[in-house]
C-alpha cells in the first residue's frame, strides 16, 4: 500500500489540483470524425515544432477499418493544427491501431502503439518517421506482448523513455481474467533497433504497479514516463474510462520498482460543470528542451460522447510534482 502523504504533499495537492470549471486555453478535438473525439495524446519536438500524435475513431469514409492515428503540430504546446493522420497498414494493424507513444531518437520520431479490436491478442507495434508524418512499420510486428501467467497476454498503452543505455517501454496488460488492468515493463538496448526479439521482459512475476487505492478501482494503465532529479516518475491513469479516470504518480530509481507519491489522483476529474467531469485520462508527460514538464491528458464531460486534449505544465518541489495553474493564461 502506499505511504501516508506528508503535509508537504497534501498542501502541494491542494493547492494545485485541476478542478476549475472554465475550458481550458488547450481543448483540442479533431473532428473528422463528425463529433469533437481525440484520446491518448503523446507529444515531441521534432524539427523546430511540437509534433502531437493522438487516437482517432472510426468514421464513415475511411478507406481502412477500425481505430487511428492523428497527426497535429504546434509552435506553443497549447494551439494545435491537424496535419494528417496514419493510415492502417498490413494484416497487423488490419483492425485498427492507436494509443501512440512518441520518443526522437537518432534523428527520428519513433512510434510505440498498440493493435486494437483483437482482444487479448493486442500488442504493441514499432514505426519511425524522418518528418514526423510519414512512417515506416517495423517489419517485425507487433514487437512485444507479454507473458507470465499473472497477464492475460494482451499489451496496450505503450510509453518508453531512455534509461541507462536501454530504452524501458511502459504497457498496460490485464489478469488472466481480463477484469484488473495493470503495469508492466520490457527494456531493450538504446542502440538497437527495437524490433522483436530485442525486447527483455524485466518484470516476469507479476505487474510493477496495480490498483490498490479506492479511486484507482480496478485499472491501472497509461503510464508517462519522465525523468527529474535522476529517478523515473510514473503519471499514470487511475480508473477505466469515465469511472472517472483520474491521473495518480509513482516514482522508482530502478524503472521496476515503484512507490506512489500520493493517496490521491494529481489530476482528479472536474466538478459537474466542468469540460473533464466525465475523467482526467491516459496522461503523457513531455519535457521540453529547457526542461520544463508539461502532462497532457484526455477528458470529456458527456460520458465519452466526445474526447478532448489539454495539457497542464508541471513544476517540481522537492521531488514532488504539482500541477501550475497559473500556466498557460488564456
Amino acid at each position: 500500500m502506499p505511504h501516508a502523504p506528508t503535509l508537504l504533499m497534501v498542501l502541494l495537492f491542494a493547492a494545485t489540483s485541476v478542478t476549475a470549471a472554465d475550458v481550458p486555453r488547450m481543448h483540442f478535438a479533431d473532428t473528422v470524425s463528425g463529433r469533437h473525439y481525440s484520446k491518448d495524446p503523446a507529444v515531441v519536438k521534432f524539427q523546430g515544432k511540437y509534433w502531437l500524435y493522438y487516437s482517432l475513431p472510426p468514421y464513415e469514409g475511411k478507406a481502412t477499418k477500425g481505430w487511428s492515428i492523428g497527426v497535429a503540430t504546434s509552435d506553443n504546446l497549447v494551439d494545435w493544427k491537424k496535419v494528417g493522420e496514419l493510415s492502417n497498414v498490413g494484416d497487423v494493424e488490419a483492425n485498427g491501431f492507436c494509443a501512440p507513444g512518441a520518443i526522437v531518437l537518432r534523428g527520428r520520431v519513433h512510434l510505440f502503439y498498440q493493435t486494437y479490436g483483437n482482444g487479448q491478442q493486442d500488442a504493441i507495434c514499432h514505426a519511425w518517421s524522418e518528418d514526423g508524418l510519414h512512417f515506416t512499420r517495423d517489419p517485425t510486428n507487433p514487437v512485444f506482448s507479454p507473458t507470465g501467467d499473472w497477464t492475460c497476454g494482451r499489451a496496450i498503452d505503450a510509453d518508453v523513455i531512455a534509461h541507462d543505455g536501454r530504452l524501458l517501454l511502459y504497457w498496460a496488460t490485464r489478469d488472466p481474467g481480463y477484469k484488473v488492468q495493470m503495469q508492466g515493463v520490457s527494456a531493450a538496448a538504446l542502440e538497437s533497433d527495437f524490433s522483436r526479439g530485442t525486447w527483455t521482459q524485466l518484470n516476469k512475476d507479476g505487474a510493477i504497479l496495480k490498483p490498490e487505492l479506492p479511486w484507482e478501482r480496478r485499472c491501472i494503465e497509461a503510464a508517462a514516463m519522465t525523468r527529474h532529479d535522476g529517478r523515473l516518475y510514473m503519471f499514470y491513469a487511475g480508473g477505466y474510462n469515465n469511472e472517472p479516470q483520474q491521473i495518480g504518480v509513482a516514482v522508482s530509481d530502478n524503472g521496476v520498482d515503484f512507490k506512489r507519491l500520493f493517496d490521491q489522483p494529481l489530476v482528479p476529474n472536474g466538478p459537474a460543470d466542468s469540460w473533464n467531469s466525465s475523467e482526467s485520462g491516459h496522461p503523457f508527460l513531455f519535457q521540453d528542451d529547457d526542461g520544463q514538464s508539461y502532462l497532457f491528458y484526455q477528458g470529456n464531460n458527456d460520458r465519452g460522447q466526445t474526447w478532448y486534449l489539454s495539457v497542464v505544465k508541471i513544476r517540481w518541489h522537492e521531488g514532488l510534482p504539482a500541477v501550475d495553474a497559473t500556466w498557460p493564461a488564456n
